[in-house]
């Protein structure tokens, strides 16, 4: 066989600080030239969808209603059609872990005894070029079992477990939204999700298939049927690339957006021989009903995040109709995020902790799913123990069709269900933990502690967005005072010094405060809402 010609994508220079001394083993000209080929391709679709979207958008701002699609009516009434068969190495889900792909989170994860690792190059990476590069390098280490790595601070090592007690691999690229300013053909960036996708699956499908697995993806930000057709049209085309068989690929589909909600039937039957399962989420979810149903008036004026659990008759709705779309079709019913992170030093704060979990975990096995997520190792057991209560040796309960479900369009868009109200400590803390979430993803973290639990890119998306919802509104709190941009401003630069004393000057100085704060307002007070905090962001990223 030919060497392949040189790709016609661009690399953009990058300070050699910042360059992976070993990018030229990701960025061959074989893969490079993959790439091209999916970019020349399918990027024309993804901004035709993307354009879709806008449209939509502008529909429900129209009308502040959404409902099943009546010309899709047909696929959602055959009940003769199931996804394909779970692979052995997707077919027992219980615990799931996500977490970036750095070295050190590559291996734990792997090591955790969860049965999936999320190795996630979407909300929980900032995407600078270090970590879009050094990501895909750690998974190929990985796979060829030659990473480790060597704390600095504390001098504790990590290796990989045993192969048979690694946890499978599904890994999440970018959503369709987002470029890659780094790579560029004919003056345009690669859409993120082409790159991410692209060196993942030609590096790793055939490694992958010797080791009895197979390159298996979580899709990210779906708003419709029409972008799962996008995904299983590129599988289809990267399959027979690489000479693979068809149907190698899997596929679980994050239900993270209010639009896919009334679609997830048909989500399942474009990707049938590829899908998975489905996964209901929060924070996105959330974020996605303010974004779409921002005009819609007080009926969808979303109380403080934390008000907004899994049990609120709208989410219940979400969650239930879930499970039995996925049950009735063959595919997993995979749960939510439990982002605590355990204590030691605080042995009564764990304990409640541990105990809302247990609670969370019973719920989602108890309605049927089939696994759930956790974001940290220490999580794994608690998890698993409540879906081994329920399943014992099953994979999964599929089996439980969940008929007694019955769930009308208007469920899902109830908001006004909910009896608690937005409060002036809720708008307190989404600045603060908008602030602190931006400041560190600028400087490169996706993955971010804040006041004990694991926060991503969707936990400033839904702070930012109530901010914006509560002083569009005029939200007034319980203590008198509304919702105003002064309000918000004058907030927001007391989190700032409070930040400045407690991190100290020299820490504050050198951090990414002062942007994170401004482009916080920014995108809680412009009057023209912003569709997706990390675009303005990306364009400070260093």
């Amino acid at each position: 066989m030919s060497a392949p010609a040189p790709s016609p994508l661009a690399i953009a220079e990058v300070d050699p600080a910042h360059t992976p001394e070993r990018q030229g083993e990701v960025l061959t000209d074989a893969a490079l030239a993959f790439v091209a080929e999916l970019h020349r391709r399918f990027t024309p679709r993804r901004d035709e969808l993307l354009a879709r979207r806008a449209e939509r958008r502008a529909e429900i701002a129209r009308t502040s209603t959404l409902d099943f699609l009546p010309e899709t009516a047909r696929i959602r009434a055959d009940d003769s059609w199931k996804v394909a068969e779970a692979p052995a190495a997707l077919n027992d889900r219980r615990v799931e872990i996500t977490g970036p792909t750095d070295r050190k989170m590559t291996i734990n994860a792997l090591n955790s005894g969860a049965k999936v690792w999320l190795a996630d190059f979407e909300d929980a990476s900032a995407p600078t070029w270090e970590n879009v590069v050094t990501g895909q390098l750690n998974l190929i280490d990985a796979y060829e079992r030659r990473i480790d790595f060597t704390d600095a601070g504390s001098g504790k090592s990590y290796a990989l477990k045993p192969a048979e007690e690694l946890a499978t691999v599904v890994m999440r690229p970018r959503g369709w939204h987002l470029e890659e300013r780094h790579l560029q053909f004919e003056g345009r960036p690669v859409p993120g999700a082409l790159v991410d996708f692209g060196l993942y699956f030609f590096h790793n499908a055939k490694r992958l298939l010797s080791l009895g697995k197979g390159p298996y993806f979580y899709l990210p930000k779906t708003e419709s049927h029409l972008e799962a057709r996008l995904w299983n049209d590129i599988f289809v085309f990267a399959q027979d690339y690489v000479g693979i068989p068809q149907g190698t690929v899997r596929a679980t589909v994050l239900i993270e957006t209010i639009t896919a909600a009334y679609e997830m039937e048909e989500i399942l039957y474009e990707l049938r021989d590829h899908a998975s399962g489905l996964n209901a989420g929060r924070w996105d979810y959330l974020f996605s009903i303010v974004k779409n149903f921002r005009d819609g008036g007080a009926k969808f004026v979303l109380p403080d995040r934390n008000a907004v659990t899994m049990t609120a008759p709208f989410m219940r709705a979400y969650t239930e109709l879930l499970v039995r779309t996925c049950h009735k079709r063959g595919a997993h019913a995979i749960g939510g995020m439990a982002a605590f992170i355990p204590n030691r030093r605080d042995p009564e704060a764990n304990e409640k902790a541990l105990a809302k979990v247990k609670n969370d975990k019973d719920r989602e096995a108890g309605d049927g799913f089939d696994g759930s997520w956790v974001a940290h190792p220490d999580l794994v057991p608690v998890a698993r123990a409540s879906f081994d209560a329920v399943l014992g040796d099953k994979p999964h309960q599929k089996d439980r069709l969940r008929e007694d479900v019955s769930v009308s369009a208007a469920d899902l868009i109830a908001i006004d269900t909910l009896d608690a109200k937005p409060t002036y400590q809720g708008l307190i803390d989404a600045v603060q933990v908008g602030t602190r979430y931006i400041e560190a993803w600028l400087r490169g973290l996706g993955a971010v502690a804040i006041f004990g639990l694991m926060e991503d890119a969707a936990t400033a998306e839904i702070s930012r967005s109530q901010i914006w919802q509560w002083v569009d509104a005029g939200v007034v709190f319980e203590n008198g005072q509304k919702a105003t941009a002064d309000l918000v401003r004058e907030i927001a630069a007391e989190q700032l010094a409070a930040i400045r004393t407690e991190v100290g000057e020299d820490a504050f100085t050198s951090g990414k405060w002062q942007q994170a704060h401004d482009l916080l307002l920014k995108v809680a007070l412009d009057a023209d809402y912003a569709e997706f905090l990390t675009l303005p962001a990306y364009e400070l990223l260093g």
